[in-house]
């Protein structure tokens, strides 16, 4: 059976092309071999069961591998500290092939409910039992504790493994415990009176940090291309499609294997790439990037989900796409910890940005849909498209001229807060409909700031640079075109265009065409 790429469940080497893990999986091992607690704590689909499944085979000559999924055990399970015995007990039988005789007669008896004791002090008994007479040290791996960490019974859990840890220097204990889930666990509040005048503690504040990156670099990305290339012969550019891949994923796993797939089934194969060989090229790519980025699929929905669940967080997330506020990158503060702890942002240089392209345009496109029912500018961009594709090229020059003329017939009496605030985003709603369905946009993140964001717009296989900025008089404008002239030099164009709000009021708004050095051709429009 051929191999295929997979983005539903956990990978498995035998049938799924994956990337090579050993490197992280090495580095977990470590935490392991030092007798490390700790949790796994990443964003969905982020590669938490696959990793789980191939530490459990990595680890098994040194260690007894327990590996249990939470998912598994159903909400009657932590209804109580007995029902979750039962049930802790039961998943304990049903993985482990073989027990010492006195320890499954007692996890027989949580099970059946004839135990003498039935409760949370009476297993950690057992399993200490379980602990001292097991011929290799036990690791024990807990999956999706997301299901329960709402529930005190888990956190009075948490709080036994948490006391076995502190006391394994005198009675035995799992040589390491992981947990992997959505949330950090670290922060879960448990309860320690009853009374008004309680007082809060973590259960699970003996874990050590995990910093194992389990995202995919280029170079695994690019072990991964080959394999698949061994078995179809392509003749793709590796190092091209890598970069492409990493470029617009940061190595966000999911995200990966995604546009594997697209390009593997669904593009291959159609009247514009009838076979993989030119699927597997830039174009072919785009064409990928689109249809993911049109697929209502479950990481984007859980992603724009947490919007609604956390205002302040949309709040942020708005401020760092439209008005290029720099925010510093606090894990302190809740809302930054919980953007991380969802995938939106990462920590760059100390500041907070978007944790990759594909989740950038994810979210332009779904603050800016928000606007389309009562946007005029995005109504006059509607009303204008079809005179902006020619012989299936698209005339930027003709989009700024547009735009020019729009805006200033809408907006031409604002003020300049309302320029700096507003002005981007009014240009990204003006592009939606002339682009939809054929072509993206997305902001560079290093130009991304208050005064400048680069837009690339992909548009059937050809890229246009848009240096947007705030004017800030004749010295700053012409650091820009300097500017724009690298960045047209990384893209290997000769023409770039530049969109100036300016607040002059003797300003000359309009378009006009310059010429750089070595020759190449600035379009600026000026509003």
């Amino acid at each position: 059976m051929a191999k295929v790429f997979n983005v539903n469940g956990a990978c498995r080497p035998s049938r799924h092309y994956m990337v090579d893990i050993r490197r992280k999986l090495e580095e977990i091992k470590t935490m392991v071999d030092a007798g490390d607690y700790f949790a796994i704590n990443r964003a969905r689909q982020y590669g938490k069961t696959t990793t789980l499944r191939a530490l459990s085979g990595y680890l098994k000559e040194d260690y007894e591998v327990v590996s249990l999924d939470f998912q598994r055990m159903s909400s009657l399970s932590f209804e109580s500290e007995q029902a979750f015995v039962a049930a802790f007990s039961d998943e304990l039988l049903d993985f482990v092939e073989k027990f010492p005789a006195e320890v499954e007669e007692r996890l027989k008896e949580f099970v059946d409910k004839t135990a003498r004791i039935n409760s949370l002090q009476a297993l950690f008994r057992v399993l200490r039992l379980w602990c001292r007479e097991s011929e290799k040290p036990i690791v024990l791996m807990i999956d999706e504790v997301d299901t329960a960490t709402n529930n005190q019974v888990f956190l009075d859990f948490l709080a036994q493994l948490r006391a076995a840890y502190l006391d394994s220097d005198v009675n035995p204990a799992f040589q390491s415990v992981i947990l992997a889930g959505v949330y950090d666990i670290r922060n879960l509040k448990q309860k320690i009176r009853l009374d008004a005048e309680h007082k809060v503690n973590s259960p699970w504040n003996i874990a050590a940090r995990f910093q194992v990156d389990m995202s995919f670099s280029i170079e695994e990305i690019s072990a991964m291309l080959t394999e698949y290339e061994a078995d179809y012969h392509t003749g793709m550019d590796i190092e091209e499609m890598s970069g492409l891949i990493y470029g617009y994923t940061f190595g966000y796993p999911f995200l990966v294997s995604s546009l594997c797939k697209y390009m593997d089934e669904e593009i291959a194969g159609t009247e514009d790439y009838p076979d993989k060989s030119s699927a597997w090229t830039k174009q072919g790519f785009l064409e990928a990037l689109k249809l993911l980025l049109n697929d209502n699929n479950m990481l984007f929905q859980s992603l724009t989900g947490k919007l609604a669940d956390y205002p302040v967080l949309r709040s942020v997330l708005y401020e760092l796409l439209f008005t290029g506020k720099r925010i510093p990158y606090v894990s302190q503060n809740q809302y930054i910890d919980v953007a991380a702890m969802f995938g939106f942002i990462k920590n760059e240089n100390g500041m907070a940005v978007i944790a990759n392209r594909i989740f950038e345009t994810v979210l332009y496109n779904l603050f800016m849909s928000e606007e389309f029912a009562t946007s005029r500018i995005y109504d006059a961009g509607e009303q204008e498209k079809n005179q902006f594709v020619v012989g299936g090229h698209l005339n930027v020059r003709r989009i700024l001229e547009k735009f020019v003329e729009a805006f200033d017939d809408l907006y031409g009496d604002r003020d300049e807060s309302f320029l700096e605030d507003a002005g981007r985003r009014y240009f990204m709603l003006f592009l939606k409909p002339i682009i939809n369905g054929v072509g993206n946009s997305y902001v560079e993140a290093e130009t991304r700031n208050h005064e400048r964001m680069d837009l690339v717009i992909d548009y059937r296989g050809e890229q246009s640079v848009i240096e947007m900025k705030i004017w800030r008089g004749n010295a700053y404008h012409e650091r820009g075109e300097e500017q724009l002239s690298s960045y047209l030099d990384h893209f290997h164009l000769k023409k770039g265009y530049m969109l100036s709000f300016n607040f002059n009021k003797k300003k000359e708004i309009g378009v006009k065409e310059i010429v750089l050095k070595d020759n190449k051709v600035l379009i600026e429009a000026v509003v």
